[in-house]
């Protein structure tokens, strides 16, 4: 049976790659043969995908950013494209990707409908559905969306969708998440220490309108508190340089280490200053206080306030799953070193105030599922193929 996914960005390949090992998981105990084609990342190639485009770094928020990665974007849909057309899965599995995906289930619901397509982690139009028109495409072409936010399953089974919610891929993930303890261990933490993970960019746009305020108040906090160390977890290696770059222009006390060590990084950090995005979430399950911060270039942001009329409610995960300010965000105008490095101060010096974001933390665990998210995704999935319905 053959299998094609289609995702982008870092977040795209690791929510795919987890999806592929429970794909393998669940088909080997139905003693199904796989063959998985992806558009996708390196995680999704280890995790055993044949990759037909490179999409991790063809990625971006806001309308003047994307324009960069509009050919890039169209070459990879028209490639995904023509390799459907030439050989035409059993199944495809669609992942967040919004422009490409809309293309691509555009085609399949044109030329091959016998093809079951399935939408998991759907586009956040729930959140800011400027555009009915994408919903009701992402409606059209779908045959089961499985949706891993509870106001998202509700959201798109009003619009007329086949929705199972699932629960969310991450709850999974940190599962196997080291101690505390073993993870400072490891990266060499002493008692002693604050810890503070600084996540400023997995789009290359984000190096630009984020790393700046993001270091500024990086450097301010330094100043504060002596005993602070910043660590960066890359989501791609291509940044090191840059980011290095800016460590040694802030003179900040930093390391800076591989995507692989991600993990133990949040495990072992005491709070993080990041960008807006699918590690608030990873962070909030593993009890670290954060502030988040979002800038787009300043035009993009006009022409979505003025012309598009989009305003959102929040932009973390966190926050959006109860709808709710469980940690402080800062967008735009608002995303200044001086706000920035006020709302840690307050949150690190302030017990009470941990607690209180920990008792959120908790209460919005219990809306992102059950363990097991990605084996009941998989099963949904294998049980849409061709003779196994």
């Amino acid at each position: 049976m053959r299998i094609f996914i289609s995702t982008g960005e870092v977040s795209g390949d690791l929510q795919g790659s987890l999806l592929i090992a429970a794909l393998k998981r669940q088909a080997a105990a139905a003693s199904l043969e796989l063959e998985i084609v992806a558009l996708g990342g390196e995680k999704m190639l280890e995790a055993g995908a044949t990759l037909l485009g490179n999409t991790s770094s063809i990625g971006s928020m806001g309308i003047l950013e994307s324009l960069p990665y509009i050919l890039p974007t169209l070459k990879v849909q028209r490639q995904a494209i023509a390799y459907l057309k030439q050989n035409p899965p059993d199944l495809v599995v669609l992942i967040d990707y919004m422009g490409p995906n809309l293309g691509i289930g555009t085609y399949l619901q044109q030329h091959l409908p016998q093809v079951p397509v399935v939408y998991y982690i759907a586009p956040q139009e729930w959140v800011w559905a400027v555009n009915v028109r994408n919903t009701a495409r992402i409606v059209s072409f779908t045959d089961k969306l499985l949706a891993i936010f509870p106001e998202e399953a509700r959201y798109f089974r009003e619009k007329g969708a086949k929705v199972s919610w699932v629960g969310h891929p991450l709850v999974d993930r940190i599962q196997n998440a080291p101690s505390r303890q073993e993870a400072r261990a490891k990266l060499g933490i002493t008692p002693e220490q604050t810890a503070i993970a600084l996540l400023p960019a997995s789009r290359r746009q984000e190096l630009k309108y984020l790393l700046p305020v993001i270091f500024q108040a990086a450097q301010t906090v330094q100043a504060k508190l002596p005993e602070v160390h910043f660590w960066i977890p890359l989501s791609l290696e291509i940044y090191r340089q840059p980011i290095e770059q800016a460590i040694e222009r802030y003179g900040l006390r930093a390391t800076v280490v591989s995507n692989q060590q991600q993990k133990e990084v949040f495990a072992a950090a005491d709070f993080a200053i990041t960008k807006s995005g699918t590690v608030n979430l990873e962070l909030a399950l593993l009890n670290v206080p954060q502030v988040v911060v979002y800038r787009l270039n300043p035009i993009s942001v006009w022409i979505a306030r003025k012309i598009l009329k989009g305003s959102i409610p929040f932009a973390s995960p966190p926050n959006l799953v109860l709808m709710k300010p469980i940690v402080p965000e800062f967008l735009q105008e608002q995303a200044t070193p001086e706000n920035i490095t006020q709302a840690v101060m307050e949150l690190l010096l302030n017990p009470e105030r941990i607690q209180q974001t920990l008792a959120d933390y908790d209460q919005m665990r219990q809306c992102l599922g059950e363990v097991g998210v990605c084996d009941r995704a998989a099963q949904e999935i294998l049980q849409m193929l061709p003779n196994n319905s």
